[in-house]
């Protein structure tokens, strides 16, 4: 998953960095840092779980706490 398609997923999505970041189980920071460019001094690549994750929202799961924007 590239920086570009979490940006799009989120996007999609309606959800801010902070509302996917809850959903990951992570900080708004990391999500911002899986969205920049890969050769930027602080991204990084979403962990296996988290890609997972991401899939899955894309594909129309969402948990019961999916936050109602």
């Amino acid at each position: 998953m590239t920086p570009q398609d979490i940006k799009r997923l989120r996007a999609d999505l309606g959800l801010s960095a902070a509302d996917l970041a809850d959903m990951l189980e992570t900080t708004e920071n990391s999500v911002r840092r899986m969205e920049m460019r890969r050769d930027a001094m602080n991204a990084r690549s979403p962990a296996r779980r988290m890609a997972r994750l991401m899939q899955a929202y894309q594909d129309g799961w969402r948990p019961k706490d999916w936050p109602a924007s």
